[in-house]
């Protein structure tokens, strides 16, 4: 180290390198560090974050670049700084801590630890002094730092307490049994929660919520009420208009600051962009709207163009800040859009809601609420020709726009979030037909098989060539389902042996067989102070019901009974407070759905017949597993799996189709599959 480096100069994680160059000497959460803090019986200063943090930043800037508070922090404490995207464990039993302390929880997430891991006090972002009714960080620091010099013992049963309440939040609700009711009052008590005039849940700050919708789509197929439908298509609809979408890039933002959707906090997320995508595909199913499959595309191909490692990971994110400030490099004036557009820029700015004065702090986010024939009327000319005019403009923008300087980039490359995003890619190819979104998706299973899969075990993290920490339940939960979509595509035995290996390995190493549900780290994971489980679908969906979808999945492609026990216990854990607290369980209720429907069995057998395959894949069918056989070779290999027993390849594309453990006679026409659907 050099005298203006820390200890995290060493590390991968962008998000600690971008604090290696503080006063404050930050060390990574590793042996040493935690040895440190009890070799000099100095408590841990713990700060979580993630690279495109705003008030991240901001707190770093405030506080951790101030050589004063640096100065403090470094003698009276052992400051260790955490990425939460590459440790979900720590973040997620601290942050626990923290809406335990305060109500709610959040980035930074700032908690003073004893020397033995044990919280004591918890926040978030504290600006340096007192302010915003906030204590000040110097002030806090000082405190503390007294009160662990003064009064330990104090201290120690406040950490004691903190404890004791930790390890209750981990206990599950009373089982029970999933049934109709189950989705009934789940789709009541989530519809309920909706905003009637702009789509999404709750008000300010509104976030995607993708499982939500997909359930809502899944219950209206499932009572025939379309008021379910209108309300996920009327969210998509805001969404994809909104400045939350990236209106010339494509891509979205990860959440919308008003309720309009149209201020963004502008990072961009691999996550996000992985699972909206899905709603949009399921979108198109339902109502054939080219609209939806336009988002879908646009989306998938952004990540494409802006989130792809050339070895075919995915990076992590794009920071909402550029040159210090936040949004700058997605905001226009109308000034620079006429210098740029000249004759059509009218045009533009009337389509995208771009004026003088702007819509966001003097700047124009843009985005869309009049209808292309309104726009075609008052200029005159047909809807294509807008439609021909729009898409120039973009390109001419996008071309200006990409000259900028440029958001920071994340790219280290996690294995959960990677997974998800080769799900999108796989949805993208059957409504597109785009063989470019199925084959990014299997070059990307390669990169993982090749990086972060070692010794039959799953890496969590990867950048500069270098793949480490042991993977979490939402790795191999997420990956697992990953290729088993890739595989209903392209079924080569191969991505079903893998998924299978990865489901057997989350039953013997991350099974609690005492509360019905996986914890989040492996019985061979470094020791914490608690093991902690994550069980709510929110940003992201769980481990646990991720893992719950996988489980079934696994048994009707195997009939191993081992995976529809587990599968059924955690539904069963778990269906009482999904059907109270919807919100949180959207995810789980896609899974309960499925479950509850009995799925339907669809293999296709030489899919020659295009007509066939494009009319399943294009069919809403959320109840079905569809399986693309496309050569004799594929079957020969996968007939060991009951799923496939029995069937024999022809030279003429013939359709089974089977829902509990009957199948129908081969079919081969598209009218008697309709039928019998």
């Amino acid at each position: 180290m050099t005298l203006n480096e820390n200890n995290l100069i060493n590390e991968t994680s962008p998000y600690l390198i971008q604090h290696a160059h503080n006063p404050v000497n930050w060390y990574a959460w590793n042996e040493q560090s935690l040895k440190l803090a009890k070799d000099e019986n100095k408590p841990i200063f713990l700060s979580v974050g993630y690279s495109a943090c705003h008030w991240c930043h901001v707190m770093a800037h405030e506080s951790f670049e101030n050589d004063e508070v640096a100065k403090f922090m470094n003698e009276y404490f052992i400051n260790i700084k955490v990425d939460r995207e590459e440790r979900p464990d720590i973040d997620d039993i601290y942050q626990k801590v923290c809406q335990i302390a305060t109500g709610q929880g959040g980035w930074p997430l700032s908690i003073f630890l004893t020397p033995d891991q044990k919280p004591f006090y918890a926040g978030t972002y504290f600006p340096v002094l007192d302010s915003y009714g906030r204590p000040g960080f110097g002030s806090i620091t000082r405190q503390l730092a007294q009160a662990w010099k003064e009064k330990p013992k104090d201290i120690e049963k406040s950490a004691d307490n903190f404890l004791a309440t930790l390890q209750k939040t981990e206990t599950i609700q009373i089982p029970s049994t999933p049934q109709r009711s189950t989705l009934d009052e789940a789709a009541m008590n989530l519809f309920q929660l909706g905003d009637p005039n702009y789509g999404g849940f709750g008000s300010a700050p509104k976030f995607p919520n993708a499982a939500n919708l997909s359930f809502l789509f899944r219950y209206a197929k499932l009572t025939g009420l379309s008021k379910f439908n209108e309300f996920a298509l009327k969210t998509l609809n805001k969404m994809a208009k909104g400045g939350i979408f990236d209106q010339i890039g494509g891509g979205f933002h990860r959440y919308s600051t008003d309720t309009r959707w149209l201020v963004p906090h502008f990072e961009k997320m691999l996550y996000d962009n992985a699972l909206i995508p899905v709603n949009y595909a399921e979108a198109y199913q339902i109502t054939k709207d080219p609209f939806y499959l336009e988002v879908l595309q646009k989306t998938l191909d952004y990540v494409i163009r802006e989130m792809t490692f050339n070895e075919g990971g995915f990076y992590s994110a794009y920071d909402a800040d550029s040159e210090g400030v936040e949004g700058k490099f997605y905001v226009w004036k109308k000034s620079e859009i006429k210098e740029i557009l000249g004759n059509d820029a009218e045009l533009f700015c009337l389509y995208y809601d771009v004026t003088d004065g702007g819509n966001w702090e003097g700047n124009s986010i843009l985005c869309n609420n009049i209808n292309i024939s309104a726009v075609a009327f008052h200029f005159g000319i047909s809807e294509d020709k807008i439609r021909e005019i729009l898409t120039s403009c973009s390109e001419k923008l996008l071309h200006v726009r990409s000259k900028r300087i440029m958001p920071g980039l994340d790219d280290k490359i996690l294995t959960s979030w990677n997974s998800l995003m080769i799900t999108a890619f796989a949805k993208g190819y059957l409504v597109s037909n785009n063989a470019i979104y199925l084959e990014t998706a299997k070059k990307c299973i390669s990169f993982i098989e090749n990086n972060l899969f070692v010794n039959d075990k799953l890496l969590r993290t990867y950048k500069n060539n270098i793949a480490k920490i042991d993977g979490y339940l939402e790795d191999y939960s997420y990956f697992a389902n990953a290729l088993l979509d890739v595989f209903e595509i392209e079924p080569e035995s191969k991505y079903l042996d893998l998924a299978l290996k990865l489901g057997f390995y989350l039953v013997d190493h991350f099974w609690d067989s005492t509360s019905s549900s996986f914890f989040m780290t492996s019985d061979n994971h470094e020791k914490l102070i608690i093991r902690p489980k994550s069980n709510y679908d929110l940003s992201l969906p769980s481990g646990n019901s991720v893992s719950c979808f996988v489980m079934i999945r696994l048994y009707h492609l195997t009939q191993e009974p081992k995976f529809l026990q587990i599968a059924t216990q955690i539904m069963e854990s778990q269906a009482q407070i999904a059907a109270e607290n919807p919100f949180g369980f959207g995810y789980l209720l896609n899974a309960i759905y499925i479950y509850l429907q009995k799925p339907t069995e669809i293999t296709i057998i030489n899919s020659e017949n295009s007509e066939i395959c494009k009319f399943l894949s294009s069919t809403f069918l959320p109840e079905s597993f569809i399986i693309q056989i496309q050569n004799k070779l594929q079957l020969e290999n996968l007939v060991k799996f009951p799923f496939f027993k029995g069937k024999t390849f022809s030279e003429k594309t013939t359709v089974f189709v089977c829902k509990d453990f009957t199948c129908s006679l081969p079919l081969s026409t598209r009218s008697e599959i309709d039928s019998l659907l």
